[in-house]
């Protein structure tokens, strides 16, 4: 049995992810209706939030603390099939919002024999519900959360890394990879969720930047991007 199918895991799962579609629901309602009245499109939307965050991303950010914005069931499953696939021991997560993604990549460093996930949320009351979750599905000793801006709490994340998950301010997602670049493993795995900064892409689709990049039809329409470090 693996870890995603215990009872503990499992249950947290199926509570957070209730309680994530509880909580985000009328903000995705709202969000889509004012796309409606306005004739703006997903595309000029998210453009216009990047460049709000490009002026302050702690603001823009601190907006949705209560909200989750978490993967689905399906990217979350993915994420943990990557990390057992990568064998990986050493994950570094951008953007831990309430821990969901981190119980499925902490349940394959479980998986794999153990190792470490370093995780770095800037939202105060995300990172204590993130640690109590993680706590609750019995992961918490896989895992550090690092409080605070990433592009300081990963400055040094301590080794070599296997997998990194970009899911934080869209506009700090070149940033943050480029952060960890010396440190990914030849193989690594790079997965970006809603990734639609086109500096970003632009930058991972590029051969001479030595990846292999792709956009995944899980999710579709949410901007997942799977990368490999070739180079």
């Amino acid at each position: 049995m693996t870890s995603l199918n215990s009872t503990r895991v499992a249950e947290t799962l199926d509570k957070l992810h209730a309680e994530a579609e509880a909580a985000d629901h009328d903000f995705g309602v709202e969000f889509m209706a004012r796309l409606e009245a306005s004739g703006t499109s997903v595309e000029e939307a998210v453009g216009e939030l990047i460049a709000a965050e490009r002026s302050d991303y702690r603001a823009a950010y601190h907006d949705h603390a209560e909200h989750f914005l978490a993967v689905s069931p399906a990217y979350g499953r993915f994420l943990y099939a990557i990390a057992r696939a990568r064998r990986a021991t050493r994950i570094v997560e951008f953007g831990t919002s309430m821990g969901i993604s981190t119980i499925y990549l902490a349940a394959a460093l479980r998986d794999n024999g153990g190792g470490l996930l370093i995780s770095s949320e800037i939202e105060p009351t995300k990172v204590a519900r993130a640690r109590a979750h993680l706590e609750a599905a019995g992961l918490a000793d896989l895992v550090e959360i690092r409080e605070g801006d990433a592009l300081d709490t990963l400055q040094d994340v301590g080794g070599t890394v296997d997998v990194l998950s970009i899911d934080g301010a869209f506009s700090l997602y070149l940033p943050v990879l480029k952060l960890i670049e010396p440190r990914l493993a030849p193989g690594a795995v790079i997965l970006g969720e809603n990734a639609f900064a086109q500096d970003y892409l632009d930058y991972v689709r590029a051969p001479a930047n030595g990846y292999f990049s792709r956009s995944l039809d899980i999710d579709e329409g949410r901007g997942n991007e799977f990368t490999v470090r070739v180079g």
